[in-house]
């Protein structure tokens, strides 16, 4: 189960996706009943050590709250609750696998550099293997955000530093637009203050935690019209106007459609259709790839709708993302 590469996803993008529970954790929340205390201290052979929580962070009491907890079926419904407080990290690891323990280092110091507004849940999948199942983990060590009780993919398998940042760093722009700016242990009143949120943007996301998909596309359109410079306001667009699309496909309707592309490469609709499912499974090089190679195959009306929707993926992935670089380049390539 593990992995070379990693496979980040943009949070921007999948956060909005899985809060409205493409996983579902009801099963493990229902297994337990919150305890009094989490256990104290990581087994054996866990990862990197940290200080053992005496509670779920930020709970009152805890002089010193931890911002690493070690996961155990006991606490991880306390963490589940935290995460509408500050997004909990978990990184899902095992000790078979050579890469855990890096990425649980790199994890644990850089969740410290954010002074209280993350929380760390290192889970041993060996020893809790039904969070590995609930999280429909493919390879270890995996990270998955949980933002007010829903998973946000974060990568699987190796990350650098500076990727894990990046990640993190939109995560909290994610948490804060779903309503999570909290800290534990008080240690956020050093932070600058959070600029307000703009009209359209908020009724974007008000329609968002709704449901209403088509009433965010609609304010963010607005949004653009007022500033057509507003570049959270396009990313934005392209994110809800995905979720849109991913709605409207099941699971064996997304197997269908898989078969249908695999076997007419030259089908718009199942090309750019299986790209949105690869840009929300977190394969968003395969994504930007499809869609590059039926723009380079084909040409006409259908040629130009593929190069307009694979500029709205580049918007949901983020332009600084270095797979959008590639993809821009393999683009300019397939079309001068």
């Amino acid at each position: 189960m593990s992995s070379p590469a990693s496979r980040p996803v943009p949070p921007a993008a999948a956060s909005q996706l899985n809060l409205r529970g493409a996983v579902d954790l009801s099963v493990l929340k229902q297994r337990q009943a919150p305890p009094a205390a989490p256990a104290a201290g990581p087994a054996a052979g866990a990862g990197p050590a940290s200080t053992p929580p005496a509670g779920a962070p930020g709970t009152a009491g805890s002089e010193a709250p931890a911002l690493r907890v070690d996961v155990t079926e006991a606490n991880f419904q306390d963490l589940v609750e935290l995460s509408s407080q500050v997004p909990v990290v978990f990184a899902l690891w095992a000790a078979y696998s050579p890469e855990s323990a890096g990425v649980l280092d790199a994890l644990e110091r850089i969740v410290q550099g954010y002074a209280g507004r993350l929380v760390l849940g290192a889970a041993d999948i060996e020893a809790f293997p039904q969070l590995a199942q609930a999280f429909q983990v493919q390879a270890v060590p995996t990270a998955v955000a949980v933002l007010k009780g829903q998973p946000v993919p974060l990568f699987q398998g190796g990350a650098d530093e500076q990727q894990i940042r990046a990640l993190l760093d939109e995560l909290l722009k994610v948490a804060a637009a779903n309503g999570v700016s909290g800290s534990v242990g008080g240690a956020a009143a050093a932070e600058p203050a959070t600029a307000p949120v703009p009209p359209l943007h908020q009724a974007a996301f008000d329609a968002i935690e709704a449901g209403d998909y088509a009433a965010a596309a609609a304010a963010y359109r607005q949004a653009l019209t007022e500033m057509p410079a507003d570049a959270e306001a396009k990313a934005g667009l392209a994110q809800v106007e995905l979720m849109d699309r991913l709605q409207k496909v099941s699971g064996p309707e997304g197997d269908a459609l898989r078969q249908l592309a695999a076997d007419e490469p030259d089908n718009l609709d199942a090309q750019l259709g299986v790209a949105d499912l690869d840009v929300a499974g977190g394969h968003v090089e395969d994504a930007l790839n499809r869609v590059v190679a039926f723009i380079g195959r084909n040409f006409g009306p259908e040629r130009e709708t593929a190069r307009v929707r694979l500029l709205e993926l580049f918007d949901v992935v983020g332009s600084t993302d270095q797979r959008v670089a590639k993809a821009r380049q393999a683009l300019a390539r397939v079309l001068f």
